[in-house]
């Protein structure tokens, strides 16, 4: 080896600095590994999937996602695409307390006790209000869920807190699920919204059962709670809004568009990673299917 250096007329240190490099430096005119041709294909995609998605999911969502989308992906694969392209879920962060309970008034009593599960849709309700801050006052939204599929079935966005926007919720729902329901129970907290007459008067025109938890424990409409929250962490403080809420108009314009998404696009881990709407149509599907074997019988 040494004589060989000797006629290159190069130090032993030179030698084997210029050797280590040929081992480890790929050539320039070496083709990139399918790896690396795969990576340029996949992550524009990604990154398009995570921005149709108001830039909140996370790895495993992501993944759900791009599996439903049609790409042969790896949940590792996803998460290393991610890091590649800089990207992130949202992360939720504490809640707000808006509750406020009026003690004159008569409260029903909790028919949940804290089980948000239903057999079927119109079977069980929740709802609760949460505060949006914007440059022209704050913003009340008022959000009624179906416990069974997590469908947004009710909404409404207003610049006060009074029991007129929680009807304009029901009145919504009304209309969107059906005038009448059997067994329909409503539950929420205790603030004076939900304890008001009206209010009782108006679940009574659809056959729905008011019910209401205690005062000042969250677990007690943890569902109501959990939609809040990521609502605010996916449009309210998300990555994709478009900046400071101006007008409760801006808000209530946002919401609307976020609502659709949630229910027919939003993939919910308690459903299986599928959106409300498909949940609730496999649901009805899978009745139709039934009804037709016993006529076929």
């Amino acid at each position: 080896m040494w004589s060989r250096v000797a006629r290159l007329e190069s130090s032993p240190s030179a030698y084997c600095c210029r050797w280590l490099r040929a081992r480890t430096t790929r050539p320039r005119d070496r083709a990139p590994s399918a790896r690396a041709v795969r990576d340029e294909e996949l992550i524009p995609q990604m990154v398009q999937l995570w921005n149709a998605n108001y830039c909140v999911y996370g790895v495993r969502k992501l993944w759900k996602a791009a599996r439903r989308a049609g790409l042969m992906i790896g949940r590792d694969q996803t998460a290393r695409l991610m890091r590649v392209a800089g990207i992130e879920g949202a992360r939720r962060s504490k809640r707000v307390k808006t509750t406020r309970p009026d003690p004159a008034s008569a409260r029903h009593p909790d028919l949940v006790q804290r089980e948000f599960t239903a057999t079927a849709p119109n079977r069980l309700w929740v709802t609760d209000l949460t505060f949006v801050p914007t440059w022209a006052g704050v913003a009340y939204v008022c959000f009624i869920i179906d416990a069974y599929s997590r469908m947004i079935v009710g909404w409404r966005v207003a610049s006060h807190m009074r029991t007129e926007m929680v009807l304009d919720a029901i009145e919504m729902a009304r209309w969107g699920r059906g005038h009448h329901h059997t067994d329909l129970r409503c539950h929420s907290d205790a603030g004076s919204q939900f304890t008001s007459i009206r209010y009782s008067e108006r679940l009574a025109e659809i056959g729905a059962t008011p019910s209401i938890g205690t005062v000042g424990d969250s677990y007690d409409n943890a569902l109501a709670e959990t939609v809040n929250g990521y609502y605010k962490t996916e449009l309210v403080r998300g990555p994709a809004r478009p900046g400071p809420w101006k007008t409760v108009e801006d808000l209530e314009l946002a919401t609307l568009s976020w609502v659709h998404w949630h229910n027919t696009r939003r993939l919910h881990g308690y459903l299986g990673d599928v959106p409300p709407a498909e949940f609730e149509q496999a649901l009805y599907a899978g009745q139709t299917t039934s009804t037709q074997l016993v006529e076929i019988k």
